[in-house]
């Protein structure tokens, strides 16, 4: 077992090192999150309204995903033209 402290000092500085490696990533806000959930469901109007189970008018489950991802990378500051989304 690793019971000299020498070995938990170096364990310690191996996981350190591991924490610092990684690169920095910013955190959504939910005001953003927020604000890019009602950006794409108006730019994907549901099918049967009331209903999610039915799906989008518009493109699939991946097209929201991604326009969500994108809205989100540009802090919620989308173009209003949908004219832009797959259909």
């Amino acid at each position: 077992m690793l019971t000299n402290s020498r070995s938990w000092r170096f364990i310690a500085i191996c996981c350190l090192a591991v924490g610092l490696i990684g690169g920095k990533a910013s955190a959504v806000t939910v005001d953003i999150a927020k604000k890019c959930e009602a950006i794409t469901a108006k730019a994907f109007p549901p099918r049967v309204i009331g209903n999610p189970a039915a799906g989008s008018a518009k493109g699939s489950g991946r097209d929201q995903q991604d326009y969500f991802r994108k809205c989100v990378e540009k802090n919620g500051k989308m173009e209003d033209d949908s004219t832009t989304q797959s259909k």
